[in-house]
């Protein structure tokens, strides 16, 4: 590494990122995945557990006075609401203060909630700490994409990158069993079974933000903010833990440097400059891709349990079952999918996930007009779908932080997610709750339609103009705003 003074500060020649690309994978990078990774586990349960409990919650006896289409409408949009304010609000600061301060503060702030959560008394409360939870796992996927991209070697990043964003579904199984027992009368009071299950997710959030602390900053991000010697440290430091994993094998030496001038932060001027004028196709791009997945996922996800309850009688206590097979479902498309994101590229696996799941759900919303369908062939066809829409979602969070500057990556991934899931997530439950609760096969029709519609056209806008980042450094995808060389467009 070389360092020179000058006028606007100091300029740095390293090589740091190329020796984090050309690291093989090793144990140390199993520890990032599980230490930033499982966030989204809870994420997952959060969102199944509150669509499996609205019935039960709207029961006399619940301790709460709300109604279902409450829970599915407005508490389900005022998490979505508080998850849109927390990523535009701590993506900020992820990128002024760092990756790894933000993901514990973060972390906090959700488990803090969901624990508040469990011992609401009334609607307002229940409303609020839902907000608040959302608020805090906003800030997670802002900091934790940021920090898990700039870890994690190019030639593994868009899987690694998937099946983490995919891991939300195991929380989902686990949301959807867990509900099975909290709704179980005969083992738990009904003002106390769904308190348990969000007591649970704190408990959950404390054990991983145990693990979290051994997790270090980001190389990248200390480099731009001038406090190079603790990137030289860290890298080394991983260098030497993963040679000594290969019984001491030499690693090949690293293709690359990069010149920059350290800067302490960058303004919300040039954030917006980089965004909307130097990089206007891949704004597209990501406004795309949000706005498909998000109604999609947070409009009929929501109220998946209203539809089987609704239209095919299951009893509330059962739903779970149902909402644990299409969460199995979702996992296993970015799980199976990931790689082929590395080796056949991203345009084409884009474009095609959102293609196939949109067309496929076009084909849900056709055979449940026709009264085909039953609760069984219901779930079966949601797997379809949401096997490919899972890997396609995951991906939108994927492209939003690899295809923008260093500098603006937490906040590009605030500000693409606040406003696409703004779009569809928070409309999208209040539009779906409205059009589940009238009972009419052709309201519910019409959700599903939408929702196969806009990720049709995500995928359409995809296959033109998605950016063919695979394998590639992150500093060759987007250069950073502080680098000698200008930034690609």
């Amino acid at each position: 590494m070389t360092i020179a003074q000058t006028d606007t500060g100091r300029t740095v020649t390293t090589n740091i990122p190329a020796r984090l690309d050309r690291l093989p994978w090793s144990r140390w990078h199993w520890t990032i995945v599980i230490g930033l990774g499982t966030v989204w586990i809870l994420d997952g349960l959060e969102v199944t557990v509150v669509g499996n409990i609205a019935s039960r919650l709207s029961e006399p006896g619940s301790g709460l006075s709300i109604s279902s289409g409450q829970v599915t409408g407005i508490a389900a949009a005022l998490y979505v609401a508080g998850a849109c304010v927390g990523a535009l609000f701590w993506g900020r600061l992820t990128d002024k203060w760092g990756r790894k301060k933000l993901f514990m503060i973060t972390l906090a702030v959700y488990l803090a909630a969901t624990a508040l959560t469990s011992v609401a008394f009334e609607s307002w409360w229940f409303f609020l700490f839902r907000f608040l939870t959302g608020f805090g796992i906003g800030g997670e996927y802002a900091a934790i994409n940021s920090a898990i991209d700039e870890l994690i070697p190019a030639q593994y990043r868009g899987r690694v990158d998937l099946m983490i964003n995919g891991s939300f579904w195991l929380g989902a199984v686990g949301g959807s069993l867990l509900s099975i027992v909290a709704l179980n009368t005969d083992i738990f009071a009904k003002d106390v079974g769904w308190r348990l299950t969000f007591a649970l997710g704190a408990v959950l959030a404390f054990v991983i933000l145990l693990v979290r602390r051994h997790v270090p900053e980001s190389p990248r991000w200390l480099l731009i903010h001038g406090r190079d010697e603790e990137a030289e440290r860290i890298v080394s430091s991983i260098e030497e833990r993963v040679e000594a994993e290969r019984g001491g094998e030499r690693l090949p030496r690293p293709e690359g440097e990069i010149t920059i001038h350290q800067r302490r932060s960058v303004t919300f001027v040039e954030i917006a400059r980089t965004v909307f004028s130097d990089y206007r196709r891949r704004s597209v791009l990501g406004f795309s891709l949000f706005i498909g997945q998000a109604f999609l996922y947070n409009a009929i996800t929501f109220g998946f349990g209203a539809i089987l309850t609704t239209f095919f009688d299951v009893p509330t206590g059962d739903t779970g079952y149902y909402f644990a097979v299409i969460a199995i479902g979702n996992f296993c498309g970015p799980l199976l999918l990931g790689k082929l994101f590395d080796t056949v590229g991203r345009r084409v696996m884009i474009s095609s996930t959102y293609l196939l799941s949109g067309l496929l759900l076009f084909g849900t919303a056709w055979l449940f007009d026709q009264g085909s369908l039953s609760a069984g062939t219901l779930t079966a066809c949601w797997c379809a779908v949401l096997f490919f829409a899972s890997a396609g979602a995951s991906s939108a969070y994927l492209t939003v932080s690899e295809v923008f500057p260093m500098e603006t990556r937490a906040m590009s991934i605030a500000f693409f997610y606040a406003l696409g899931t703004a779009a569809g997530g928070i409309s999208g439950p209040l539009l779906f709750a409205d059009l589940t609760n009238t009972g009419k096969v052709g309201d519910t029709v019409l959700a599903f339609q939408i929702g196969a519609g806009l990720m049709c056209a995500a995928g359409l806008v995809a296959a033109f103009l998605a950016v063919r980042a695979e394998g590639r450094s992150l500093e060759d995808i987007a250069k950073p705003l502080t680098a000698t060389e200008p930034a690609s467009a």
